[in-house]
């Protein structure tokens, strides 16, 4: 039995005991975690296709070890410029060895909380200091206008 999953934007065939690295993800070391954006899964029966995923399918991995990928050296240069620029750059990566593909437990996710109460007076009394509109001042008279 083998899986397709999309982690870190990048898609891995994977099987049951299959060690793989893939871009950071959160999680210690001995962490078991579920990969659960599977596009397809296929076994002795035939291959099921997802659109674009399968929903109800998950993979179940455990973190071996948080680590960094080998340095790649950036090198820019112009030719009779006397311009040489040197730079490199270590990608964090995971490795993850894949324990079982299968369905997803029973799981539910948790209910989302309500707005605090203490929220909503704050903001009633945001709204109660808004300042008043301003009258418009009275149009001022001058010794021509009153002689007229």
């Amino acid at each position: 039995m083998f899986a397709v999953v999309k982690t870190g934007a990048k898609q891995y065939k994977v099987a049951a005991g299959d060690v793989i690295k893939v871009e950071k993800l959160d999680g210690e070391a001995g962490t078991t975690i579920t990969l659960d954006h599977v596009l397809m899964v296929g076994t002795d029966k035939g291959v099921e296709v997802g659109s674009p995923t399968i929903s109800g399918t998950v993979v179940t991995a455990e973190i071996l070890e948080q680590s960094r990928a080998a340095k790649i050296i950036i090198f820019k240069k112009k030719r009779r410029q006397n311009y040489r620029r040197k730079n490199g750059h270590r990608q964090h990566q995971t490795v993850l060895r894949i324990l079982e593909i299968g369905a997803a437990s029973a799981k539910k996710a948790a209910p989302k909380k309500a707005a605090k109460a203490a929220d909503k007076p704050v903001a009633e009394k945001a709204a109660a200091k808004k300042p008043a509109a301003k009258k418009a001042a009275p149009k001022k008279t001058t010794k021509k206008t009153e002689e007229k």
